[in-house]
């Protein structure tokens, strides 16, 4: 029976290393678009490369070009370093889609992009099972202080650290014994570990309980109501502000501040579900059809969205009249306020076409404004 039980032990092993090492996708390499841009934790410039990549074990290597895979190891452009690393799709680090990023254990920083969505789902989905295989099984990786270039050493306490091969343990009885010292200790705090959550729990209980409410802060000045990125409906209901005051006098304040504060808004003075219609009513040709279909589109606004579009407009057409003074022509003010007061929800890479739009929406709506808003009659 010992002798049946130690051949399954050995058959197990052998299993479990063959398994480490045994290549968890079919991924042959394939030209992706790479940008680093951290080393080691320290920012780089972004430029991104085509790189024939290829997925091994537990690295990712980069090649300059596709002919460089049949070279020795110093040929290579770049290793990245699986084990341990965290990959995840990102949108805020490039305006390129289909873009995921690589985190290394020690701070490096990679972006992998692909023109289609399937490829780069393909290899990230890839690129991930190779990280937590790698991971899970802990080749050795060290771990690095944050902010700093000291390595921690491994401990016990630190998970995967049981995965060790058996000969590891074997080679080092000492060690072995230390994990098992820690182990019971472990087990003889376990009470008050739970005792100091229950104590957490209650602290943070008896916090909630105590703080004060929203009216209270709002009352000491300790939380505003928000201006910029608020709701127009919102910021309507809580401002009622006199533009005559003397406060309001530095046109450049003013004008800054009125950019800024439609840029902010969480969804554009043109709401997005009319971006395309307003884009389809400019492409008509006959000028009595397209003010009538602009207009329409106007009417049917949210009132606040309605009515600020009105009184914009009626000081803009203030601002043409005095254009020989401040230069500022219905094209020009259709460049500085199309990306401004409308934008699309998401934006299919078409960004040069539809600005194009957005500026031409915006000066016809000036030309016509007072047809568009009645602003002729009282």
């Amino acid at each position: 029976l010992s002798r049946h039980r130690r051949n399954q032990s050995q058959h197990g092993v052998a299993l479990t290393v063959a398994t480490a090492f045994e290549p968890l996708v079919d991924l042959k390499g394939e030209h992706l678009n790479v940008a680093k841009i951290s080393e080691n934790g320290k920012k780089q410039r972004k430029n991104w490369t085509s790189m024939w990549t290829v997925l091994t074990t537990d690295e990712l290597l980069l090649y300059k070009d596709k002919q460089e895979t049949g070279v020795k190891t110093g040929g290579k452009t770049d290793v990245v370093q699986l084990c341990g690393a965290v990959i995840d799709w990102t949108t805020e680090k490039s305006s390129k889609k289909n873009v995921f990023q690589i985190t290394t254990n020690t701070g490096s920083e990679y972006l992998i992009q692909a023109d289609s969505y399937s490829t780069a789902s393909k290899w990230l989905d890839a690129i991930r099972r190779t990280v937590d295989s790698s991971t899970k099984e802990d080749r050795g990786f060290a771990l690095r202080k944050s902010n700093s270039s000291e390595f921690l050493p491994r401990h016990s306490s630190l998970p995967g650290h049981g995965s060790a091969s058996p000969s590891m343990k074997q080679r080092n009885p000492v060690h072995r014994r230390s994990i098992n010292m820690f182990g019971s200790s472990k087990l003889k705090h376990s009470a008050s570990d739970s005792a100091d959550k229950n104590g957490v729990k209650n602290r943070l209980k008896k916090f909630i309980i105590r703080r004060p409410s929203m009216k209270t802060l709002q009352e000491k000045g300790l939380i505003k109501d928000r201006v910029f990125g608020c709701h127009l409906l919102t910021l309507c209901e809580q401002e009622e502000l006199d533009l005559d005051h003397s406060q309001w006098e530095d046109i450049h304040v003013i004008t800054g501040a009125l950019k800024m504060f439609f840029r902010e808004l969480p969804e554009p003075l043109f709401p997005f579900r009319f971006f395309q219609q307003f884009v389809e009513a400019v492409k008509i040709k006959e000028s009595k059809q397209k003010t009538l279909a602009v207009k329409k589109l106007i009417q049917q606004m949210p009132k606040p969205n309605h009515d600020t579009l009105k009184l914009l407009f009626s000081h803009l057409q203030r601002v043409l009249a005095f254009s020989r003074e401040n230069l500022m022509s219905t094209q020009g003010i259709g460049i500085v306020f199309g990306p401004t007061l409308m934008w699309p929800e998401l934006d299919a890479g078409n960004m040069a076409v539809n600005m194009i739009y957005q500026n031409q929406i915006v000066e016809f709506i000036l030309i016509e404004s007072r047809e568009i808003f009645n602003l002729d009659r009282k």
